[in-house]
């Protein structure tokens, strides 16, 4: 969750971007220096063993400290989390406003990259569906024939053990330090999960034709995407609050089902800024909607917003895939199933209520915190339990499908659920962007440039 601390401040870096990330790395280091030579007088398997266990410990810590902030965790420890929390949250929202300010007045340097470049982002911590919005967007615009590149962070990604071998187009090889990690070149895909990360290595799956890059210093991915891909078009995917970069388009997400999250700011709530932050919008884009007009929430957002146009959207399940052997299924293959519900995403509650009203019988699910990286262990001992429990099918998220460890597959099927997004509402709002961005209008007399910038895509 301090991922957001991280980018905005440039802090040290830190073992995991979240409030434990700090604990679990003081942790590491106290046991580094105070047990090195007990630990390491154990053979190798063993040595594995304590760090795995003591890793996985820390896990179910960050995943309970999530559970606080998001209130599902209850009692007089969770209570008093929260008190302490919260007393960090204004000088958190100082900091945000702050960092603002000196990006819009041009006091920090922002990147001026010369080409079009559209932020999809949020003003909450996870759960908003961003990812199935990023490859509508990346997808149409490829489909208009604009050469996208996707940056991304990579969220709890491996660095990479050596620098990728790449050739530049006149035949030279840039230094490695100048190279993002490329995921995907729109051709051909060349990291796995590990060292992508979950969602861009998904994004890149699906998205033939579109180039997916992930450096925490975007304007090296951007520059990259501009002068070895030639791309035309970034999407800064979680762009909302890295103001590093100028872009001509911000859309942000809003969760209809919560739209402000917990309504507390970080760390205590899941606000990464004010709610009155949505003023930068030149697109709201609503996700996860049940279809009801959401009138007092469209008015809510104009308070913050009066003129962006609000596009209403849902997360349509589409399929059933197969892990191992790619089958696909449609949903109704669901009805009387006896399941269990995998999963490590930030709101899981959501992914689970879908299955049951797809008609799944679920017995049980298993979470794990966002972007957990699923270790052999704990899936050994979920397929256990799903054989003791005699389900019949294991169902995951997408995202969740590429962290999955392969070598465990066959016990019990697993299956992940295809979802897209659906625009319900705002359709001609999403057309008209679309039209804008592949068909900008002429440029103007340089002495309304600045104002065309800012303007030009409003709906």
């Amino acid at each position: 969750m301090f991922r957001d601390i991280r980018e905005h401040f440039n802090c040290t870096e830190l073992i995991y971007t979240s409030s434990i990330s700090s604990l679990h790395a003081e942790s590491q280091h106290h046991i580094a220096d105070s047990s090195r030579e007990s630990i390491f007088a154990f053979s190798p398997a063993t040595r594995t063993a304590i760090f795995a266990s003591v890793k996985e410990t820390f896990s179910e810590f960050e995943h309970w400290v999530s559970d606080v902030i998001f209130g599902r965790a209850r009692g007089f420890r969770a209570l008093m989390t929260r008190i302490g929390l919260r007393a960090l949250s204004g000088i958190y929202r100082t900091l945000i406003q702050l960092r603002k300010y000196l990006y819009l007045n041009d006091i920090k340097t922002r990147h001026h990259l010369g080409t079009l470049v559209i932020s999809v982002g949020n003003i909450t911590v996870g759960g908003t569906g961003k990812t199935p919005v990023v490859e509508l967007l990346s997808r149409t615009l490829r489909d208009h024939r604009r050469n996208v590149a996707i940056l991304s962070r990579g969220y709890k990604s491996k660095n990479l053990t050596q620098p990728q071998n790449w050739t530049s187009p006149d035949g030279t090889k840039p230094a490695p330090a100048t190279l993002p990690k490329i995921v995907s070149t729109g051709r051909a895909i060349l990291l796995d999960s590990t060292y992508a990360g979950d969602e861009p290595f998904m994004l890149a799956m699906n998205l033939d034709g579109v180039a997916v890059l992930v450096d925490r210093k975007r304007a090296k991915s951007a520059r990259f995407a501009i002068s070895e891909l030639g791309s035309d078009t970034l999407i800064l995917d979680d762009g909302m609050q890295f103001l590093g970069i100028a872009r001509a388009l911000d859309l942000v997400l809003i969760d209809s089902t919560a739209p402000f999250g917990t309504g507390a700011m970080l760390p205590a709530g899941t606000l990464r800024e004010p709610k009155k932050n949505l003023s930068r919008a030149n697109y709201i884009i609503l996700t996860k909607s049940d279809g009801s007009s959401h009138e007092d929430l469209i008015k809510k957002i104009r308070r913050y917003n009066p003129a962006a146009p609000i596009i209403t959207t849902t997360h349509k399940p589409k399929y059933l895939e197969n892990l191992e052997t790619k089958e696909r299924l449609p949903l109704d293959a669901l009805q009387g199933k006896h399941i269990a519900a995998l999963s490590g995403i930030a709101v899981p509650e959501g992914f689970e209520n879908s299955l049951v009203k797809l008609g799944a019988k679920l017995l049980f699910p298993k979470r794990f915190s966002d972007h957990h990286r699923f270790t052999h262990r704990e899936i050994s001992a979920f397929n256990q339990r799903c054989l003791e429990r005699d389900v019949e099918w294991i169902v995951t998220t997408e995202k969740d499908a590429v962290r999955y460890p392969r070598l465990l597959l066959g016990d019990v099927p697993v299956w992940f659920l295809r979802i897209e997004i659906e625009i319900l509402a705002g359709q001609d709002h999403w057309d008209h962007m679309i039209h804008h961005l592949c068909h900008p209008p002429a440029p103007e007399p340089a002495s309304n440039s600045i104002l065309r910038h800012r303007h030009a895509f409003r709906g």
